[in-house]
């Protein structure tokens, strides 16, 4: 990732001011996260400096139930910084980052601090992705998105935090041993 992307790309906190859909929800969504002390340790625990970056869009449920965590987390802890861009923006960027040839968002991608690449998470969490494309798909449209907000309600995005905690856990432990 060329450093100029990620710095061109927003703040979390300049997002939240441009954002047109959805703004009052993800206002709303932001205003409650909570990230747990031992997850906020954890991160703060990795060596080095890591950085997020993150293709969404406004529009996104899932990426309005998700990445106000990741943001909030991104926010408390020293050593990671996050960005926001646009998946359509960037597609070039989007399409090294398919989720079944599709261009899913949000894709939370990690980076070191020497803008090396160690993985991506998203566009959901596993469980709920697993769910989505069995059962999920089997009902209608809007059956199946208003029982992926139930499931989001319920996990209070604490599934969402473990993946992409466990994501960095692994980067810093993959760098550690190929330095």
């Amino acid at each position: 990732m060329p450093r100029a992307r990620f710095e061109a790309g927003q703040t979390f906190a300049e997002f939240l001011e441009t954002a047109v859909a959805n703004q009052e929800l993800w206002r709303a969504v932001f205003a409650r996260t909570r990230v747990p002390d031992e997850t906020i340790a954890r991160v703060a625990a990795l060596p080095g400096r890591w950085r997020l970056l993150v293709l969404l869009e406004d529009w996104c449920g899932d990426a309005v139930n998700t990445v106000p965590l990741v943001a909030r987390l991104a926010m408390l802890v020293p050593n990671l910084e996050l960005r926001v861009v646009g998946r359509d923006a960037n597609p070039d960027l989007m399409d090294t980052h398919l989720t079944n040839g599709a261009r899913s968002i949000p894709v939370v991608m990690v980076f070191d601090e020497d803008d090396v690449e160690y993985g991506w998470w998203g566009p959901r969490p596993a469980a709920l992705q697993q769910w989505m494309m069995s059962e999920g798909m089997a009902l209608p449209k809007e059956d199946r998105y208003r029982e992926a907000r139930r499931w989001y309600a319920r996990d209070r995005g604490l599934t969402t935090l473990e993946e992409v905690v466990g994501l960095l856990e692994s980067a810093a432990r993959e760098r550690a041993t190929a330095g």
